[in-house]
């Protein structure tokens, strides 16, 4: 240790600080000699440090060994964020040690790094007796059922965790039953992600059990596993004892019209679920036939998520029929099903009458120029619909016309996503022509267009008058580049403006 630093200046050691990251002050600077700790006790910015995001910096063992040794007496760091490093094992049983001496962290994530079961362990052995720890991230590392056992002994000894997020790691069914089990003893975990596993209908039943019991899980994320029909019968049996969970995502799993029955008759008893995101499973006209039935009933559900189904116009008009009815729904997501004009037309009568829905997602589906008419026909009507999504389909020049004449009679829509249809320079024209009236939208989309010059020229004249649109997408057309810089600038110049209302 040069002689030198114990008998240099305060005011000068802050200053080469000043020159220094957070990370190089608490692993390089932190333990180096007692007067140094003292300075930087000292240091403002240490002793503000709330915050530290340290995401793809190499971090290895060793360094996480340093770091973890200031964490045992920082009193003012909340959060640490340590995800996509080179952690391991080793790394995991230093943080473990830091946080049985901590008592200020709040939240830690250390996704997607090199944890194994073992590393699992030396955390869950913290965690009994870690009392400050809300949040905890441990995504898409190599926990096993081991592994998820560790943490669910933890589960039942902390009472402070709040949000584990377990997902895009090896997690089965096994696992999931140590899980399971914790949660019936468990009253402080809100939110469990256990998204990208392993988990078939044998996992989902030891779920299911314990959420009939649990009376503090509010948010159960499960997409991307290995749930059937079966399994969504268990789930449907625990949503009609459950009285918490709000949030049910099974996105991308393997539930059929038969599953989707079972959850529905669940859905007309359930008073709590408000989000279920049932997208990227084998749902047809017969499934979104009995989640309109539900609907009809149900007085919670605000956002429903149906995308990359099966659901063709003969499902659609059942569910444009519901709408008509009910008075909760506000998002509702049929991106990516088989939807024609004919079941546009149903939901556009039903967006005359509804009173709720906000967001409407229809991108990527078989929507042409006489569908965006019907859609543009309700939005002279509708007052409520601020979102609406109709990219990715086959609406052309007439679509856009239709659709600019409703812009100029609607005050309500904010946000219209068109990209990767079939615009041109004459529906550019069209819906440029809408936004100097217009008063209301903020975010227009319309990427993959076939908009040249001509067309973008018409949005640069447009907003020289209109100064309430704040995002305009128009990348991936044949633009020119300063024209297309010269219309960005115009669009950043409006956000500016309402920044300074």
């Amino acid at each position: 240790m040069p002689a030198s630093l114990h008998t240099l200046p305060v005011e000068l050691v802050y200053r080469i600080l000043d020159h220094l990251n957070e990370l190089t002050i608490l692993i390089s600077c932190r333990n180096v000699c007692t007067r140094l700790n003292d300075v930087i006790d000292t240091y403002h910015r240490y002793q503000t440090l709330t915050t530290l995001n340290f995401r793809y910096n190499q971090i290895d063992d060793g360094r996480v060994q340093a770091l973890a040794t200031a964490l045992q007496q920082n009193k003012t760091l909340t959060t640490l964020n340590l995800p996509s490093n080179e952690i391991g094992d080793k790394g995991a049983q230093h943080l473990a040690n830091a946080l049985q001496q901590n008592r200020a962290l709040t939240a830690l994530d250390l996704g997607w790094n090199r944890i194994n079961d073992q590393g699992a362990q030396h955390l869950a052995d913290a965690l009994q007796d870690n009392k400050t720890l809300t949040t905890f991230d441990f995504s898409g590392n190599q926990i096993g059922d081991q592994g998820a056992q560790h943490l669910a002994n933890a589960l039942q000894q902390n009472k402070t965790l709040t949000t584990l997020n377990l997902s895009n790691n090896k997690i089965s069914d096994q696992g999931v039953q140590h899980l399971a089990n914790a949660l019936q003893q468990n009253k402080t975990l809100t939110t469990l992600n256990l998204s990208r596993n392993e988990i078939s209908d044998q996992g989902i039943q030891h779920l299911a059990i314990a959420l009939q019991q649990n009376r503090a899980l509010t948010t159960l994320d499960l997409e991307w596993n290995q749930i059937n029909d079966h399994g969504a019968q268990h789930l449907a049996n625990a949503l009609q004892q459950n009285k918490t969970l709000t949030t049910l995502n099974l996105l991308s799993n393997k539930i059929s019209d038969e599953g989707a029955q079972h959850l529905v008759n669940a859905l007309q008893d359930n008073k709590t679920l408000t989000t279920f995101d049932f997208s990227g499973n084998q749902i047809g006209d017969q499934g979104a036939q009995c989640l309109a039935n539900a609907l009809q009933q149900n007085k919670t559900l605000t956002t429903l998520k149906l995308s990359n189904n099966k659901i063709s116009d003969q499902g659609v008009q059942y569910l444009a029929n519901a709408l008509q009815q009910n008075k909760t729904l506000t998002t509702l997501s049929l991106w990516d099903n088989e939807i024609s004009d004919q079941g546009t037309q149903h939901l556009a009568n039903a967006l005359q009458q509804n009173k709720t829905l906000t967001t409407l997602n229809l991108s990527n589906n078989k929507i042409s120029d006489q569908g965006a008419e019907y859609l543009a026909n309700a939005l002279q009507e509708n007052k409520i619909l601020t979102t609406l999504g109709l990219s990715e389909n086959k609406i052309g020049s007439q679509g856009a016309q239709h659709l600019g004449n409703a812009l100029q009679q609607n005050r309500t829509l904010t946000t219209l996503n068109l990209w990767h249809n079939e615009i041109g320079d004459q529906g550019a024209e069209y819906l440029a022509n809408a936004l100097q009236i217009n008063k209301t939208l903020t975010t227009l989309g319309l990427w993959w267009n076939q908009i040249h010059d001509q067309g973008a020229q018409h949005f640069a004249n447009a907003l020289q008058q209109n100064k309430t649109l704040t995002t305009l997408r128009l990348s991936f057309n044949q633009i020119d580049g300063n024209l297309e810089h010269h219309i960005q600038e115009l669009v950043e110049n409006n956000g500016l403006l309402k920044k300074s209302d």
